[in-house]
């Protein structure tokens, strides 16, 4: 029933294109804080405005830059509310599940088992290759981090997750009426926008296996478990869990984590590993628990119109 919450004759899907404008917008609106900052530093320091969006990363320290860049999740999420409450006329939660109230256990076993699964990953590569790692741990600096990424990363992923996994994936519903067509079309736009990262100039474009494949099994889940709940938990663990324990100087965001990788970048079995191996041991994991069925149904058949309340 996830997706038919999004079903009326009334949220055409212009409506989807404006809200998606609006929300991109208030997203830009958000980012006046890091651009002002940008102009008062080069103008005190007589130096040259960065032409990167790596550039701009490296103008201030760490923490400061994570707090800049996050300001403009927080606009964009009170867009997506403005969007879903007065374009559509739905609560917030139609676009969240399809159970009467916001399930806090499956996000925080969702959070709990990826983070475990990570954890092991990265212990997994460091006893590898020990001599790939230095320790990178400074208290304050880290406790730092600890405070704000605990804050500002999960409002970051939840805004990605509500805009994929939520608002677009209703939006591609209602003009595909099909399951499989949303799922697809999130996936592939989910993982293009991480076009731009740096660790796809680095390794090249075979890491959008890995961020479309990622892309999908978030879908996956979603139309499963009929919400994002176990969306919301997974993509916040990724993100903290990997900004809390280990940095490049390739990656996104360079933070003041425990470990830093100084090895080069090199796709390899390790962008695919996560998408045809990890990611189904999750799905069976998540399957058996919360007694998933129907699997073809749920993720390719037909949608009907339904009278859903709001």
């Amino acid at each position: 029933m996830f997706l038919e919450q999004g079903i009326k004759p009334e949220n055409k899907f212009w409506k989807y294109l404006l809200g998606s404008v609006f929300i991109i917008a208030a997203s830009f609106v958000g980012q006046i804080p890091i651009t002002a900052a940008v102009f008062y530093k080069t103008a005190v320091e007589k130096k040259t405005f960065p032409t990167t969006n790596e550039g701009v990363m490296k103008m201030f320290e760490s923490n400061t830059t994570l707090f800049l860049v996050m300001i403009s999740f927080i606009f964009a999420f009170a867009g997506i509310y403005f969007v879903v409450k007065y374009i559509h006329h739905q609560t917030l939660l139609s676009v969240t599940t399809s159970r009467s109230k916001v399930d806090w256990k499956r996000i925080s076993f969702s959070f709990f088992i990826w983070t475990i699964f990570s954890l092991l990953s990265f212990l997994f590569v460091y006893l590898k290759s020990p001599e790939n790692f230095v320790l990178n741990f400074d208290l304050v600096p880290f406790l730092i981090l600890v405070v704000l990424g605990t804050i500002l990363i999960p409002i970051q992923t939840s805004t990605e997750e509500y805009v994929f996994r939520g608002y677009l994936m209703q939006g591609f519903a209602n003009l595909a009426r099909n399951r499989w067509f949303p799922l697809l079309m999130t996936s592939v736009i989910f993982g293009s926008m991480h076009w731009a990262n740096p660790e796809v100039v680095k390794m090249g474009n075979i890491i959008m296996i890995y961020y479309i494949g990622t892309g999908l099994f978030l879908g996956v889940i979603t139309l499963m478990d009929e919400g994002m709940e176990l969306a919301l938990g997974f993509h916040a663990a990724n993100n903290l869990i990997g900004a809390l324990l280990v940095t490049s100087d390739w990656s996104v965001f360079q933070t003041h984590s425990i470990f830093k990788d100084l090895s080069e970048p090199s796709a390899g079995i390790d962008v695919i590993l996560p998408v045809v191996v990890i990611y189904p041991i999750l799905l069976f994991i998540f399957s058996k628990k919360y007694g998933w069925t129907n699997w073809k149904e749920r993720l390719t058949g037909d949608i009907q119109d339904v009278e859903v309340k709001q």
